[in-house]
């Protein structure tokens, strides 16, 4: 077996399996720990200013990343005209660089405030590590290797399709830049470290809210207090 073959063809199914197994096991024996333990008591204002921008632009990058895969001809039709083309490579790049302006700003509060450190743990900054690894190596392709809308339908979406269908194919990544290389190894290293973080609680949805019954909140009036 080839290092390609390895990194590309057999580690994403070990990564996807650490996902579902670690996150499900996580969920039954230790809930209170699916928590995203938010640090906004300790220091608010950059980690406003920092989530939204990460978030926000990481959200509608992957939701980019996923109607390429599920609809590539729709894709290759929209990238038909020119403009539409430089509408959606500025588009994609613009929403990368707030991404990465956004985790700048979470890492520096993490490492700067020392209320903030303190309950900070080793897999904050390994996730931390490998999102600006894999925001990087995006702006890097989005510069270097412009027009990845167009080409990346014929070279990241089947090899996609091959890890699901489990048929891998990872000869598609193989003759690839090491940019482009490095980009979709990060991801499966992301999706392999996920579960142990504190992002976790982004799958979880409160759907026993729908169905539990209802609360009833009583207050509790304090008796007059009598003077004989």
């Amino acid at each position: 077996m080839s290092t390609n073959d390895l990194l590309f063809g057999a580690f994403p199914y070990a990564a996807l399996a650490l996902l579902v197994a670690v996150t499900i096991i996580r969920w039954r024996r230790h809930p209170f720990s699916v928590s995203s333990l938010s640090s906004q008591l300790l220091e608010s204002r950059r980690l406003y200013w920092g989530s939204i921008s990460f978030h926000w632009g990481l959200a509608l990058i992957l939701l980019g990343h996923l109607f390429a895969l599920i609809l590539p001809r729709g894709f290759e039709l929209w990238n038909g005209a020119s403009a539409r083309l430089y509408l959606l490579e500025a588009t994609g790049l613009a929403l990368g660089l707030w991404a990465g302006f956004g985790l700048c700003v979470l890492a520096h509060r993490r490492l700067t405030n020392l209320r903030v450190w303190t309950v900070s743990s080793l897999m904050d900054y390994v996730v931390l590590a490998v999102l600006a690894v894999q925001i990087a190596s995006g702006i890097w392709i989005a510069v270097g290797y412009r027009w990845g809308s167009f080409w990346g339908t014929s070279v990241f979406v089947p090899y996609m399709r091959s890890i699901l269908t489990l048929s891998p194919q990872p000869e598609y990544v193989d003759p690839l830049p090491f940019a482009l290389q490095l980009h979709a190894f990060t991801f499966w290293v992301f999706l392999a470290v996920f579960p142990f973080s504190r992002l976790v609680h982004i799958i979880t949805l409160p759907l026993g809210y729908l169905i539990r019954p209802w609360q009833k909140v009583v207050r509790m009036k304090e008796a007059p207090t009598v003077f004989h």
